[in-house]
């Protein structure tokens, strides 16, 4: 038997990431052309031997629910352990609206005690990463610790985005401050906890406490009798909770010798697979530096993009430097650059998306989009012959009316309702 189980977090909002979490849940987030984020800590439980798995969702459920399912994916569809959907529920001392990542395993702490493993990993469900949690674990149990944090260096501009930490020669964290706004300090916490299983429900079951990060652990850290470790963890990680982390994250798939190796067979990033016929380049396709998933029909020009299932390309059309959510059909002519294509997008022919040089940030969201990509939302229609600039956001489900009778949308604009 494995010494722990896992905690997925999976149930927080996120509007950092614009149109894609307006109708989903952050970890159903589509990633990579056939993944969604969640795969990547599902994926990193069974490749561990961790086969006892629950996780805790909230907000827009209904399409992680479904991906999810009884967890067959990945072999978590068991009689004994397997994999757990916890919802929200009223009723009894804990019964409410989850506040935070800590307030949500409060409100499943009679599913912790009924555990038999006396280990729990606590996990979010948005990272990207391929990370073994055995030599955390055995790392947490050598050093005798109440709660091991991992930990990852960052960069000195990423810092207000993570809580940030100090640790004292042997590894013991002596100092937690979460998203400072300036930071000499570069070791940040991953979000990935290991704990005693009787130290976290003694801190949670008469506590306040609502996030581990922001209230839990600058407290314990402070208190010399809980000891808290530190692992460091060297590998590729991408907390893709931003526009811009996503965009780059995909992108980076793209290089030549990519940091996150999907193809590895010995660690397997396990998804459930839609059943599609295979890719068709039509006979004056031009598709370079691309990764193309099943279903997709190209008789256009891609270049260093990611078309997730489904998606077809018209003859005459050029998608660059942009990522293509499933089911997508771009016409005859149009160009679409630098842009995040939600699911079931029509874009029209000769219509240019995300073009031209003025990189005016998004007047709703300027410091959320700024970097000149583009976002579509799921079951949009994008007009025939219209010109859509740089830092746009199209809400999902607008149609044609909702682009009005201009043939231009300058850049930085918003164009129909949000759906939160």
């Amino acid at each position: 038997m494995a010494q722990a189980f896992a905690i997925i977090m999976a149930g927080g909002d996120n509007p950092d990431l614009s149109i894609l979490t307006e109708i989903r849940a952050e970890p159903a987030v589509p990633f990579g052309g056939k993944f969604r984020l969640i795969d990547f800590s599902l994926s990193n439980c069974v490749n561990s031997d961790i086969y006892n798995v629950a996780v805790l969702t909230q907000y827009r459920p209904r399409s992680l629910n479904e991906h999810i399912g009884i967890g067959k994916p990945w072999d978590l569809d068991r009689a004994t352990g397997g994999l757990r959907l916890l919802q929200p529920y009223t009723g009894g001392k804990y019964g409410d609206w989850q506040r935070g990542s800590a307030d949500a395993v409060r409100r499943n702490l009679d599913f912790v005690r009924n555990q038999p493993e006396e280990l729990v990993l606590v996990l979010s469900g948005k990272h990207i990463y391929r990370m073994d949690y055995r030599p955390f674990i055995a790392q947490h149990m050598r050093t005798g610790a109440d709660i091991t944090v991992a930990v990852r260096r960052v960069t000195v501009h990423e810092t207000h985005r993570f809580g940030i930490v100090s640790v004292s020669n042997d590894g013991q964290i002596v100092d937690f401050q979460e998203k400072p706004r300036r930071s000499q300090k570069n070791l940040a916490s991953m979000g990935v906890y290991i704990f005693n299983k009787s130290f976290l429900i003694e801190q949670l079951e008469d506590s306040q406490y609502d996030d581990f990060g922001r209230d839990l652990l600058p407290l314990v850290v402070a208190n010399p009798d809980v000891n808290v470790q530190s692992f460091l963890y060297q590998s590729y990680w991408v907390d893709a909770s931003t526009v811009q982390a996503y965009w780059e994250a995909n992108m980076n798939l793209l290089a030549e010798d990519p940091a996150m190796d999907l193809y590895d067979p010995e660690w397997v990033i396990h998804t459930r697979s839609e059943e599609r016929a295979p890719v068709k380049l039509g006979a004056v396709a031009d598709v370079d530096g691309t990764l193309l998933a099943n279903g997709c029909r190209i008789d256009g020009i891609v270049e260093r993009s990611i078309l997730s299932p489904g998606v077809y390309v018209a003859e005459g059309a050029i998608v660059r430097d942009s990522v293509i959510l499933n089911d997508t059909v771009i016409e005859a002519g149009a160009v679409v650059e630098r842009c995040i294509v939600d699911k079931e997008v029509k874009i029209g022919a000769g219509a240019r998306v995300g073009h031209g040089e003025d990189n005016k940030p998004n007047s709703e969201l300027p410091e959320r989009l700024n970097t000149g990509v583009t976002l579509l939302g799921k079951g949009s229609t994008v007009p025939e012959g219209i010109t859509i600039g740089r830092n746009v956001v199209v809400h999902p489900f607008s149609d044609e009316g909702t682009f009005g009778k201009s043939k231009t949308i300058r850049s930085g604009r918003t164009i129909g309702k949000d759906l939160r």
